[in-house]
């Protein structure tokens, strides 16, 4: 008698990281073997144009000049319908704008936004925030030119809340140039009718949303989180707000970034996205 086949194991979870301005996709090459160690399938789909390695992107940043929220949204929306099945998205900064973007439209089975760049409808701004962004947005040729950050503008937007060294070692490491089309789309949202930054928060039907801040970050101060989390009041769906008041924006790269892997998935557990 032929013995019963055992059922077929049921295949890991997706769950795609999407980087930020001026990082490079394989700083989340950490954060990729966490979450397979925690029975997820990682990917690090690079933005559209850019070169597959940091020194790459470094050496081609004409590559990347003036792409956009939607080219970027739409390149990543593109990867996700070839996979077949719903992944859990994890975003930060851009990134984390793009998660909402592609939840919002239904795409994904949850979603982790870090810090995550504005959406239309957040007005509020802070000192820090304009000085990050002042050296690039008071250029409006920069709309089609990949920008560079030097290491004293990582060092204030980035990584203000870990020592010189580390913000040194970091900026060496990870920083590539990137398209500053998203950054203007970004804080123009409110001004343009058909803005790009503009995200579906009132679908009841999507996936739930973990907003991450943390408490120091210049780039995307925990205010414009918290203002983002209002977005949502609307809708019937999760949307939950945590805030880590020891950390900057590279929060997911630096010293400290198994702490926020670890509340990221310990939220996915509990939302049972696995």
């Amino acid at each position: 008698m032929t013995p019963p086949s055992s059922p077929a194991p049921s295949s890991p979870t997706p769950v795609m990281f999407i980087h930020g301005l001026w990082l490079h996709s394989t700083s989340w090459q950490p954060w990729a073997e966490a979450f397979r160690a925690a029975g997820y399938e990682p990917l690090m789909p690079e933005w559209p144009g850019a070169p597959d390695t940091v020194a790459g992107a470094r050496e081609n940043p004409e590559l990347q000049a003036g792409h956009g929220l939607a080219e970027i949204s739409q390149h990543h929306a593109r990867i996700i319908r070839d996979l077949g099945t719903r992944p859990v998205l994890v975003g930060h900064s851009v990134g984390g704008f793009i998660a909402q973007h592609l939840l919002g439209q239904g795409l994904a089975a949850g979603a982790v936004a870090i810090c995550p760049g504005q959406i239309r409808g957040v007005k509020a701004v802070g000192p820090a925030q304009a000085k990050s962004t002042f050296a690039f947005l008071s250029h409006p040729a920069n709309t089609k030119r990949a920008v560079s950050l030097d290491a004293e503008q990582f060092r204030y937007a980035f990584a203000n809340a870990v020592s010189r060294e580390e913000s040194d070692e970091l900026f060496e490491k990870w920083t590539v140039p990137s398209p500053a089309r998203p950054l203007f789309q970004l804080a123009l949202s409110n001004f343009a009718r058909r803005s790009p930054a503009r995200v579906d928060t009132h679908n009841d039907n999507r996936g739930p949303l973990l907003l991450l801040s943390g408490k120091l970050d210049h780039t995307v101060p925990d205010v414009l989180t918290r203002s983002t989390f209002k977005q949502y009041r609307k809708s019937g769906a999760v949307t939950e707000y945590r805030r880590f008041d020891d950390r900057g924006h590279s929060l997911i790269v630096d010293s400290g970034w198994p702490d926020v892997a670890e509340a990221a998935l310990g939220w996915l557990r509990e939302k049972n996205l696995t």
